[in-house]
């Protein structure tokens, strides 16, 4: 007799995979109003950037050479966990960062998390998943989840594959996209796997003998692998892309960890490190972070002259930035060769729709690593802060969809609900390359604006014209995509108590009150146990951002208070309120993080006529 329980679920939107993707994914979708079920086959979220294997969360900011207000750090979902992880995570613990994920997601009323629990199978009907299996040995369950859209976000496309959605597995040849960059014949090699670790000075000589079976690397073989410092692992442990890095995972996790154990045997015994000596690994993974596997072909296969063109697509979800990152399939054995080749697209790109949707299974989404795209255009797309905002994008759209009672084979056709998902993103934080927000239900484009004092630069004005981030100016959108400016009001800094507001001719009404701040885009900010990349971020609340204010607001008998914030260090912040007759509207600055001067990028005043 079996002791496993089966149960059957009924969802809107099933959720396959909590990496970054999916994690984004799933809470876009339930704050968006859909029901979510978001499984995880690992006890903690996060996938890459999980304590199990550590890797911080890169994007469209990394290896640009950004300037001073141009900001392409990624916003939304994303931002609001980096900046939770900056200002509650000052240890840099990895484990509290996987809290973090935790907590967003339990935060959901529209959301069901299921951790340790693996999807395996998916029933099909003609061209849609009738419904997906998922496996929970910890508690002897299995779920049989039905939905009307399925989300693959697992990174190796368990879901989709087992439902029959075409794939691509390995490198393009040169002519099947002109790709300049793409090799001459096709193959199936990709990216290969990594085992990252972490190591501190202990103050005193801590010896260390490698296991027999550890690796021997020479300086020869490591020449252009640099490792000057040793507090934080090497993405070059490389290894596994000339393998199945699905059917030989475990021989490449093996594999691994010879290498790592041999570069750090390189490291304390070689001689060729002798301040070395009083440092000693403290962590080390057993997970390998994967880069590459099963790519889906979708309605769309973002290529090379995409990224380099950065048109943008009517159906655009998402943006991304990072370099056309690709590495040698045969990782630290091509010791001939760079670990990577790293050319910068010259604006930040967009991600459409159509590249997170199955061609061939009619109700399938994608997200993460395995989106539809070439090996050359994955290259970029595949890093973790993009697909966190690809994630967003989709799960805002499937919630969208299941809104307006279409299938989502009709909905990716409708240029209607692609808009409303588009204005929803940019509303809670996204940001879309020439998108800009058209709320309707905002009373606060009717007001004049004043301020007690305002700079050259950053004008009272600018927090009504839609825009909520500079990314004008050297590698930013294209330049015939953005409008010049700081899009936001800056004071003076002799300004003590800066405000800023808002008057109506006539009296206004509103339910929700939106402000969007300053979070020093232009910098990056990610969790990271590497010390030198910690020291060009702000690991804290961020300089920029309002800290302590005042709403108060006239209703015809003078200013009084209806909202005290204090401690803040978020960007977006939403208030509902109940506000009638409002003839004024002021907030007034009491506090920044950091700079001696305000900076506020949007103020909206919602009225609900819905």
């Amino acid at each position: 007799m079996s002791v496993i329980t089966k149960h059957k679920i009924k969802t809107d939107v099933f959720v396959a995979g909590g990496g970054m993707a999916g994690v984004c994914a799933a809470i876009s979708a339930a704050r968006n109003g859909a029901k979510v079920v978001l499984c995880h086959d690992r006890p903690v979220l996060g996938g890459n950037a999980s304590s199990e294997i550590r890797m911080h969360i890169c994007g469209a900011d990394g290896n640009r050479g950004i300037p001073l207000e141009t900001e392409v750090r990624e916003g939304g979902i994303i931002e609001e966990i980096r900046l939770e992880c900056a200002v509650r995570n000052a240890q840099c613990s990895a484990s509290m960062l996987d809290l973090i994920l935790y907590e967003k997601c339990m935060a959901e009323d529209n959301l069901a998390l299921f951790l340790n629990t693996t999807v395996n199978t998916a029933k099909t009907k003609g061209c849609c998943i009738v419904s997906a299996a998922a496996a929970r040995e910890s508690t002897e369950d299995i779920f049989e989840i039905e939905a009307e859209i399925f989300v693959d976000c697992t990174g190796d496309g368990r879901l989709g594959a087992e439902a029959g959605a075409i794939y691509n597995i390995g490198r393009e040849a040169r002519g099947e996209f002109g790709e300049s960059r793409a090799q001459k014949i096709r193959d199936n090699k990709t990216l290969g796997n990594t085992l990252l670790f972490t190591s501190r000075d202990m103050g005193r000589p801590m010896p260390f003998k490698a296991p027999v079976w550890a690796r021997k690397f020479t300086e020869e073989n490591l020449v252009s692998r640099l490792h000057p410092s040793w507090e934080y692992g090497y993405w070059w442990l490389e290894y596994g892309g000339v393998l199945d890095t699905i059917k030989d995972n475990e021989i490449i996790r093996d594999n691994l960890l010879a290498i790592l154990f041999g570069v750090w045997d390189h490291i304390k015994n070689s001689g060729q490190h002798p301040d070395s000596e009083n440092w000693a690994l403290d962590w080390f993974g057993f997970l390998p972070g994967k880069r590459e596997s099963r790519r889906f072909i979708g309605l769309h296969i973002l290529k090379e002259s995409d990224l380099e063109r950065a048109d943008v697509f009517n159906d655009t979800i998402a943006y991304g930035g990072w370099s056309l990152d690709t590495h040698p399939p045969e990782g630290i054995d091509a010791k001939d060769e760079n670990p990577c080749s790293q050319p910068v697209t010259p604006y930040i790109y967009s991600i459409p729709l159509g590249s997170c949707i199955s061609s061939n299974i009619d109700n399938l989404m994608f997200a993460g690593r395995n989106i539809s795209a070439t090996h050359i255009a994955f290259a970029s797309t595949r890093v973790m802060a993009t697909c966190a905002v690809i994630g967003e994008g989709v799960g805002a759209f499937a919630a969208v969809t299941i809104a307006s009672n279409k299938k989502l084979k009709d909905a990716n056709k409708d240029a209607e609900i692609i808009k409303i998902a588009q204005q929803k993103l940019v509303a809670q934080g996204a940001y879309l390359p020439c998108v800009v927000l058209d709320s309707k239900n905002d009373v606060a484009k009717y007001a004049q604006i004043s301020a007690s004092s305002e700079q050259d630069t950053g004008l009272a004005k600018f927090i009504l014209d839609g825009r909520t981030r500079s990314v004008h100016g050297k590698l930013g959108a294209r330049p015939d995509q953005t409008e010049p400016g700081t899009h936001r009001w800056m004071s003076r800094p002799e300004d003590k108590y800066p405000w800023i507001e808002l008057k109506w001719k006539e009296p206004v009404d509103f339910e929700k009150i939106v402000v969007v701040c300053d979070t020093g885009m232009h910098r990056r900010l990610a969790l990271t146990h590497e010390l030198g990349f910690r020291e060009i971020m702000q690991w804290r609340a961020q300089d920029e951002t309002l800290k302590d204010f005042l709403i108060q607001v006239d209703d015809g008998v003078g200013l009084r208070d209806v909202l005290k914030v204090e401690n803040n260090y978020q960007r977006q912040l939403e208030f509902l309120v109940n506000l009638k007759n409002i003839r004024r509207m002021r907030l007034q600055v009491r506090s920044m993080n950091g700079l001696n001067y305000a900076r506020i990028f949007e103020i909206r005043c919602e009225k609900n006529i819905g």
